[in-house]
């Protein structure tokens, strides 16, 4: 079994304004998580996998996806051996995730997504 995109994020300087957009252009309604130093907008789709917006000063502004992995530490180390560049994680979301964002041998960026419920 091949590994699906399961999240889909942005990472913005204006998350009114792009939730404005995407509400309109595709009808998403977003649900809003204090997440202590950010607000994480979440959103979910009749069909395909969610996702959430964010703006931090530091961060530019790009799409991210994610593809579900049943164990983070062995996916990232596998990912590593076939090229990958890791920029961040293994890294635990409490009770929500585990991630690792890389590069790909190409210099693509993606993430893999381990849910803290199996998958």
């Amino acid at each position: 079994m091949s590994n699906p995109f399961v999240h889909l994020e942005l990472s913005t300087s204006d998350t009114a304004r792009a939730k404005e957009f995407y509400a309109g252009l595709f009808g998403w309604e977003f649900t809003d998580n204090d997440m202590g130093d950010m607000i994480y907008s979440t959103f979910k789709p009749s069909s395909g996998p969610g996702g959430g917006i964010f703006s931090m000063a530091v961060m530019p502004t790009f799409w991210l996806a994610y593809v579900g992995v049943e164990d983070i530490h062995a996916s990232t180390e596998k990912a590593v051996a076939l090229g990958a560049t890791v920029h961040k994680g293994p890294m635990e979301i409490p009770h929500i995730e585990w991630m690792t964002i890389l590069a790909d041998p190409t210099g693509a960026t993606i993430a893999l997504f381990q849910s803290a419920q199996p998958m």
